[in-house]
């Protein structure tokens, strides 16, 4: 009954979506049977993507024989796709970037191929090198693997190193919120046409949810008590929204209400904001000079904090195998490629050492090329990822584990109906206390099924 109705909401929550990242197409048809001489991957647009479908081709084809044809789609539109895909059993795709969300759920579900038998057998793959926070966030029920990481993060503040010296102002390691508010407003407009900071504003659970419920976190506030009682129009949760909203109305860049991860990074490593606070693998394409203008000139301090010792979140981009897939050694073959240390190499000493796809091995921070390339950001982004606790985001106990999310099938269509409104409410378009209001009725309808 459970997997059922679960099926019937996850389908509910994309089912408009799909039907526009549909227009986008897997680029070429799977090897026929077993054949696996061709598989389709479907991928989220960020860099560490964008890099691998440029280096396939020449390296792990050429070596192999099996073709890839990328699908790569923005975040929003790629969470539709592959999970109208994956929950349907449609089977367009042999592979699938998901994350430390979905993995516990959808494995529950039986949609996903166990993976931890392939990286088993691959002595050179070393699953023993994977950091523990990646290989707990991404194993089922049962303690296995079932998804393969390729980059991990947490998140953190990023700022402008020059604007900063010519004000005068020292960003603390490890900052409050207010401190930062305080320094967007400082340092906004300190170059022509210069924003203060830049944070999410697009809606969607893992764009602007992402970084808000970090926020709520270390403000006090909680989407669910641990009996599972709603609290998003609790007084820390609108104290948290009101600081977010008010901090990127006044400070924040342009166009705010439709500027995600992409957006905030173009913005940041073409100098139009001063400071921006994301995820933490944002640093190596902030510190790579063929793209970035900011490149060498570029801080990095902890993830904002009020009442937590720390607020950082913790998510890895993995690959994943739907269980639909008629070319599992094909696909495996590529999972461990993408995953491995040949690849981390393959990108130092082709693209550099700051785009490499880190923090799911322990041995990239021991590589002296990397840590060379990531001595601004490298120790950050481990003690980041190793202090994150999933368990215990915030000052109660929680549901689920989880620190930017709930884990639960429903915080899909929840987290993006109410990032919506309050992305509408960054827009000028609404009130944070309406989103909040028409919020709370959202989690309560959730939380009936729990209680």
């Amino acid at each position: 009954m459970r997997a059922r109705r679960i099926t019937h909401v996850l389908i509910t929550a994309t089912a408009a979506g799909s039907l526009l990242a549909a227009c986008s197409g897997a680029g070429g048809s799977s090897g026929t049977g077993g054949g696996g001489k061709s598989i389709n991957v479907l991928m989220v647009g960020n860099p560490q993507m964008e890099d691998i479908a440029k280096l396939t081709k020449s390296t792990f084809t050429k070596d192999t024989g099996i073709k890839v044809n990328f699908t790569i789609l923005p975040e929003n539109e790629l969470r539709d796709k592959v999970t109208q895909d994956i929950a349907t059993q449609a089977g367009q795709y042999d592979v699938a970037t998901i994350g430390a969300y979905e993995v516990p759920i959808w494995e529950k579900n039986g949609w996903l191929h166990e993976l931890g038998s392939y990286a088993d057998k691959d002595a050179s793959f070393d699953k023993a090198d994977l950091l523990k926070p990646m290989v707990i966030s991404l194993s089922g029920s049962d303690g296995k693997l079932y998804a393969l990481p390729f980059y991990g993060e947490s998140s953190m503040l990023m700022y402008n190193k020059d604007v900063m010296k010519a004000k005068g102002i020292t960003v603390p390691e490890r900052p409050t919120w207010q401190q930062i508010a305080d320094i967007a407003a400082e340092v906004d407009g300190a170059e022509p046409g210069m924003r203060g900071i830049c944070l999410r504003g697009l809606a969607g659970w893992g764009e602007l949810g992402a970084s808000l419920t970090t926020v709520v976190n270390t403000f006090g506030g909680t989407w669910f008590t641990q009996d599972w009682k709603a609290q998003v129009d609790s007084p820390e949760f609108k104290e948290a929204t009101d600081f977010y909203v008010d901090l990127v109305r006044k400070h924040g860049e342009a166009g705010a209400a439709q500027a995600g991860f992409t957006e905030c990074l173009n913005a940041m490593s073409q100098k139009k904001v001063a400071m921006w606070y994301d995820a933490t693998s944002a640093a190596g394409s902030l510190e790579d000079p063929a793209s970035s203008k900011i490149a060498g000139h570029v801080g990095y301090a902890y993830a904002p904090t009020v009442r937590t010792k720390s607020s950082g979140w913790l998510w890895s981009w993995a690959w994943a195998m739907p269980k639909t897939t008629k070319n599992a050694d094909a696909a495996s073959k590529f999972m461990l490629w993408a995953s491995s240390k040949e690849y981390e190499n393959l990108v130092g000493e082709k693209l550099g050492w700051s785009r490499v796809p880190a923090g799911k091995r322990a041995s990239t921070y021991e590589i002296p090329a990397y840590q060379q390339a990531a001595a601004s950001f490298g120790d950050i982004t481990l003690k980041s990822i190793e202090q994150a606790d999933p368990a215990a985001p915030g000052l109660q106990p929680r549901p689920t584990v989880g620190i930017q999310y709930v884990a639960v099938p429903e915080f899909q269509d929840l987290g993006t109906k109410v990032t919506q409104e309050i992305s509408a409410a960054i827009a000028g378009k609404t009130s944070v206390d309406k989103a909040l209001n028409d919020g709370q009725k959202l989690a309560e309808d959730v939380a009936k099924n729990y209680q």
